[in-house]
C-alpha cells in the first residue's frame, strides 16, 4: 500500500508523456508535411522558370493516391494540433478520475483510450475534408496553392460561420466543451470501450461546437500557419477563458464583419471596368497572381514558337534570310 502513490505518480507521468508525445508528433507531422509542399511549389516555380515550354496542364493539381494519403495525414495532424489544447480540460479530468480509481485498485482505463476516440472523429472529419479540397480543387474554387479563389465563396464562409455561432446547437456544443463535469455527469462510462465512446462523445461535441470555424481554413489558406494558429487561438480561447457569452458572440460579430468585407471587395472588384480586372473578377488576390503568372507561360510559349518557327524558316530558305 506505501507504493500505491509513487505507482500513482508514475501513472500521472505516464498520461503527460502520452499527451506531450502525442502533441510532439501531430506538430511535427504539420510541418515536415508543410515543408514538403513548399519544396514541391518551389519546384514547380524553378521548372517554369527553367523551361517555359512546359505544357499547361502541369498547372494543373495533382490527386494521385499518394498525394491524397499525404493530404489525409496533414489535415488529421493539423486537426489534432488545433483541437488537442481545448480538450485538455476534458482529458486532465479524465486522467485524474482513473488515478483516483486506482489507487483504490478499482477498475480504471488509460488516457490514450479516451484520446483514441476523441481523435477519431477528428480523423473521421479530416477524411471529409480531404474529399472536400478535391471539389473545391476541381470546381475552382481552391488554387493549387491551397488558397481560396473567390471574394464571395470566402465571405459565404465567414457568414455561415458567424451566424453559427449564436444557434442553439454551438451553445449546447460548447457548454459540454467548457465544463468536463456536466460532460462526465452525464456521458460517464467504464471499461475500455466506455472510455473510447467517452473520447468519440466529447469529440463530436467539439465538432459541432467547432466545424464552422474549422471551415474557415477553405475561406482563406489551408496551409497558411498564421491562420491555422489564430484560428486555434480562436477555439481555445472560447473553451478555457472566462466568457462564454462574450467569446461566442464577439466571435460571431466579428466573423460577420470579416463575411461582410469579403463580399463587399468581391462586389469592389466586379464593378470596376473590364479592362481594368480583366478576367478575374471576384477573385482572391492569390488567384490574380496565378492568373497573370498562366498569361506569361503563354506569352513565353508563343514567344517560343515564333522563335523556333522563324529558325525552321531560316534554315530552309537561307537565301531568303539573307
Amino acid at each position: 500500500m506505501n507504493q500505491r502513490p509513487e505507482a500513482a505518480g508514475t501513472l500521472r507521468s505516464r498520461d503527460r508523456v502520452i499527451v506531450a508525445g502525442l502533441l510532439l508528433t501531430v506538430v511535427t507531422l504539420v510541418w515536415a508535411f508543410t515543408v514538403h509542399q513548399a519544396i514541391l511549389m518551389d519546384g514547380m516555380e524553378a521548372a517554369m522558370r527553367r523551361d517555359v515550354d512546359m505544357p499547361m496542364r502541369g498547372m494543373d493539381p495533382s490527386w494521385t493516391p499518394v498525394d491524397a494519403l499525404l493530404l489525409f495525414v496533414m489535415w488529421s495532424a493539423m486537426m489534432a494540433a488545433m483541437m488537442l489544447p481545448g480538450a485538455s480540460p476534458m482529458i486532465s479530468a479524465f486522467a485524474t478520475i482513473n488515478r483516483r480509481r486506482f489507487q483504490r485498485n478499482a477498475p480504471y482505463v488509460p488516457t490514450a483510450v479516451f484520446l483514441f476516440g476523441y481523435l477519431t472523429v477528428w480523423t473521421g472529419f479530416s477524411l471529409i475534408a480531404t474529399a472536400l479540397q478535391w471539389l473545391l480543387q476541381t470546381t475552382g474554387l481552391l488554387s493549387n496553392m491551397m488558397q481560396s479563389t473567390s471574394y464571395y465563396w470566402s465571405a459565404a464562409l465567414f457568414i455561415a460561420a458567424g451566424v453559427y455561432q449564436f444557434s442553439p446547437l454551438k451553445e449546447k456544443c460548447l457548454l459540454y466543451c467548457r465544463t468536463p463535469d456536466s460532460f462526465i455527469l452525464s456521458e460517464w462510462r467504464d471499461g475500455l470501450l466506455g472510455g473510447a465512446v467517452m473520447g468519440l462523445r466529447h469529440g463530436l461535441f467539439c465538432m459541432g461546437c467547432c466545424v464552422a470555424l474549422m471551415g474557415l481554413l477553405f475561406a482563406v489558406a489551408v496551409m497558411d500557419l498564421r491562420w491555422v494558429a489564430a484560428l486555434t487561438v480562436l477555439v481555445t480561447a472560447e473553451k478555457l477563458l472566462p466568457g462564454s457569452r462574450f467569446w461566442r458572440f464577439g466571435i460571431g460579430i466579428g466573423l460577420l464583419a470579416a463575411g461582410l468585407g469579403f463580399a463587399f471587395a468581391g462586389w469592389s472588384n466586379a464593378k470596376k471596368p473590364q479592362s481594368a480586372r480583366g478576367s478575374t473578377a471576384a477573385m482572391m488576390p492569390c488567384e490574380t497572381i496565378d492568373a497573370r503568372r498562366r498569361e506569361w507561360i503563354s506569352s513565353q510559349l508563343s514567344v517560343s514558337s515564333r522563335t523556333r518557327a522563324d529558325s525552321d524558316h531560316t534554315a530552309l530558305y537561307p537565301a531568303a534570310a539573307k
